[in-house]
């Protein structure tokens, strides 16, 4: 065919529209979306979900909230008197007092020191998980599930035994160096060195999750970058700080989040720990709300102290979402 045939060749006639009054529907738009198509199926869908989670966690948290600004104790429990209205005096009461302030710091202090330890040590497992053979990183991560699926109960049962002050392992191992003797070495005997324990726990425990997380990630990084940072003079170090990183920064701020919302949540492990009567040097947040609650049957200022902590809870959901926009936004 020649230029000019090419040129002149003809175009299809496009089609008529109907006229008028026939009640022929026009022809949907390329790609478009009926109208009114899907409508309320997504949240029919979601119907069930969300009756479950108003139920589980919309109930107790307006009870919570409901019960935190009343009188409310084993009279009004039994039912020989009525919940009895007090305003905001129970969160006069435990913010005018020094013991709860000492908790705060106390629950803080050891969240941070769980989760700074969390993440070194599980970003340093999984980066060694890229060094080793395929066989020897499938029995760590088999490893590292079995731990991971350790009930709490059992796990702090072994760590009890492990610290024994009569029968525990780490004192004879440690009574085996020269010049060191930790026999009969209580090591609950005083607050910050018990805290180590239940810290090193918890670390035990949550380093499975963080090791097997950051390991899928690191298989996204590209190796061209990686490569190409080295070929441009960068060390380890910096490889890792410019390419690696950056790269790896939602994960990181997922679940450094979620380990401080855990970790300020710990109970079991210092209930247990403790024989389920924590001494004032060993309360955190948590076991302190506990007590409060149902040692002392002060149902309201239980309530009180554990709406506050779920309000720092929200603060750092609020810090969360905060760097997860702004990351969004980079992207």
């Amino acid at each position: 065919m020649s230029a000019a045939e090419t040129t002149t060749a003809k175009v299809p006639p496009t089609r008529p529209s109907p006229p008028p009054g026939t009640g022929a529907a026009p022809a949907p738009k390329p790609g478009g979306k009926p109208k009114g198509a899907g409508g309320g199926v997504p949240w029919l869908l979601l119907a069930p979900c969300l009756l479950i989670l108003l139920l589980v966690l919309g109930y107790p948290l307006v009870r919570l909230v409901t019960l935190s600004f009343q009188k409310f104790g084993q009279p009004q429990l039994w039912g020989f008197k009525d919940p009895e209205s007090v305003g905001f005096d129970n969160f006069s009461k435990i913010l005018g007092d020094g013991e709860f302030w000492s908790v705060v710091v106390r629950t803080v202090v050891f969240a941070v020191s769980a989760v700074v330890l969390t993440m070194v040590i599980g970003m340093l497992v999984a980066l060694l998980l890229q060094k080793v053979s395929g066989w020897v990183r499938t029995l760590i991560n088999i490893a590292l599930v079995a731990s991971w699926g350790m009930p709490i109960i059992v796990a702090t049962a072994i760590f009890k035994w492990l610290f024994d002050a009569d029968y525990g392992v780490l004192n004879w191992l440690l009574s085996r160096l020269p010049g060191v003797d930790m026999v009969g070495h209580n090591w609950f005997a005083s607050g910050p060195q018990g805290l180590a324990v239940i810290i090193l726990l918890v670390v035990w425990g949550a380093v499975p999750f963080v090791v097997i997380t950051l390991s899928a990630g690191l298989t996204q990084v590209p190796k061209e970058l990686e490569e190409a940072a080295r070929l441009d003079g960068a060390g380890a170090w910096g490889v890792f700080r410019y390419v690696t990183l950056p790269i790896l920064k939602p994960i990181i701020v997922m679940l450094t989040t979620l380990s401080v919302i855990w970790d300020m949540g710990v109970f079991p492990q210092v209930f247990v720990m403790r024989n389920g009567h924590p001494e004032a040097e060993f309360q955190l947040l948590t076991t302190y709300s506990y007590d409060k609650a149902f040692v002392v049957n002060d149902y309201g200022t239980g309530s009180a102290i554990a709406l506050v902590t779920v309000v720092l809870l929200l603060g750092v959901v609020a810090v969360y979402m905060r760097q997860m926009l702004k990351i969004g936004e980079v992207e």
